[in-house]
């Protein structure tokens, strides 16, 4: 299973340790402990997760891997994100948890004990680790807790993983399919403080966007004013929190009709919309997922209008489809009604019967949200695509209307326009809250909400 190499991660280039060297490095280093009272964040709310995952396979042995380290390129790696079922069973979200693994032990009538199997901090009295592995060294990529460390703040009992060796067999979270289902569907209700995560990333956001608005004058000057874009708001995920959940989409003028557009190596222009499609991800690692639409000049074109105008009314139709006991695809199908009778309205389609509209939607309206920005996605369809709404669901709203450039059943003044609203909701007992009411929806607010921006 997971396997830890007793040979450090150095390369050919690395000068060789004298014994003398060796000898300096294993002395003369001050005490530098944790401190006594770290925890990490919502560790009081893993116990009962773990228990929830244990009744529902009594006596089995359960393993949850955090994932591996990807190498770049040669001794670099790729930034290490924990798993989402990791993180949500142990609280554990840091980078330094790669190759750690959770083994649910099964334990008689007590269920299951968490036994987490971890790297613990490289000595300093002996042995190259701390100062010469590049991949693990503490002089490389920073501290790890001990073994006690890491039992403190987690409250889970830690061992060391094995030098070469594997973990006895078990359900593996990486490899099967009814576990890996089983975790998802235990993530779908969020609990009191995963919502207050969630909200956090989402007002994070919104000061993203508006930094970007800020930034307008000068991604407008510049050729690749997208990237300038992409890196304004990247810059207050990572001074909030982990990162962006996602890669940021700065879609302007027609790249705004390409879904998942993440290349944003084009140059804006006034006349064009920019579709920015943002999340800021906590460290604690929830992720908001936002979608506004923004004219470039500060005003909305007539047809620019128009077409936002009908997302706009296809998206408060969905929400209003939002309730506890509704089916999950309840809201997609009311904002597809509104599409299809707006198109058939404009003369784009002959009525608004069938599925015609797809050509111009594409895509489906919205997702749950979480620890992933797709969260929960290998949850049974019973459960999820086919289930109810329930309190504690989080969910983004996003339908939208996608205009292709070389479109010939268009009218030309439509070529081209890409439009997307998406927010982030929670279910609550009488309906839905909108977690993303900060940022505005409406043209009128929004062309109000960017001049204030950019007067100020």
């Amino acid at each position: 299973m997971t396997e830890v190499s007793a040979r450090p991660h150095t390369t050919s280039h690395d000068l060789s340790v004298s014994p003398e060297l060796a000898a300096f490095m294993a002395r003369g280093w001050a005490p530098s402990p944790l401190p006594q009272d770290a925890r990490v964040p919502g560790s009081g709310l893993t116990p009962a997760r773990r228990a929830r995952l244990s009744a529902r396979f009594p006596g089995e042995r359960l393993i949850v891997p955090a994932g591996e380290l990807r190498v770049r390129s040669n001794d670099c790696d790729h930034r290490f994100r924990p798993h989402s079922a990791y993180a949500w069973l142990t609280g554990l979200t840091g980078e330094d948890q790669a190759g750690h693994v959770l083994v649910l032990e099964p334990d008689g009538e007590r269920g299951h004990e968490a036994v987490l199997h971890v790297r613990p901090r490289s000595s300093r009295d002996g042995g190259e680790e701390f100062y010469r592995d590049r991949r693990y060294g503490e002089f490389w990529v920073g501290r790890r807790p001990d073994l006690a460390e890491a039992e403190r703040l987690t409250g889970i009992r830690c061992v060391r993983l094995d030098d070469g060796g594997a973990l006895p067999p078990g359900r593996d979270a990486a490899t099967d399919t009814e576990l890996a289902s089983v975790l998802s569907e235990l993530r779908l209700v969020k609990d009191v403080w995963e919502v207050s995560q969630l909200q956090a990333a989402v007002d994070h956001t919104t000061t993203g966007f508006e930094d970007v608005v800020r930034a307008l004058p000068r991604a407008l000057a510049h050729p690749r004013g997208e990237r300038w874009i992409e890196g304004i708001f990247d810059l207050r995920a990572r001074a909030e929190g982990n990162g962006t959940g996602y890669e940021t989409i700065a879609a302007s003028g027609a790249h705004a009709c390409v879904l998942h557009w993440i290349r944003n190596d084009g140059r804006l222009d006034r006349d064009d919309l920019l579709l920015l499609d943002a999340g800021v991800e906590t460290d604690t690692l929830y992720t908001a997922d936002i979608t506004r639409t923004l004219p470039l000049s500060g005003r909305f074109s007539p047809v620019q209008r128009q077409v936002y105008e009908l997302v706009l009314a296809a998206q408060e139709a969905g929400i209003a489809a939002l309730r506890p006991g509704a089916s999950f695809r309840d809201f997609h199908r009311a904002g597809m009604r509104v599409i299809a009778e707006g198109l058939a309205d404009w003369g784009v389609l002959k009525d608004a019967t069938g599925d015609l509209y797809r050509r111009y939607t594409l895509c489906s309206s919205g997702h749950m949200l979480g620890l992933d920005v797709h969260d929960c996605a290998q949850a049974r369809a019973e459960t999820y695509l086919d289930g109810v709404l329930a309190e504690g669901h989080v969910l983004t709203v996003e339908p939208g209307l996608y205009f292709q450039p070389d479109d010939e059943t268009l009218p030309p003044e439509l070529r081209g326009i890409g439009v997307r609203i998406e927010d982030d909701l929670v279910i609550t007992e009488g309906g839905a809250r909108l977690m993303s009411d900060a940022l505005p929806r409406t043209p009128d607010a929004i062309e109000s909400w960017m001049g204030a921006l950019l007067e100020g």
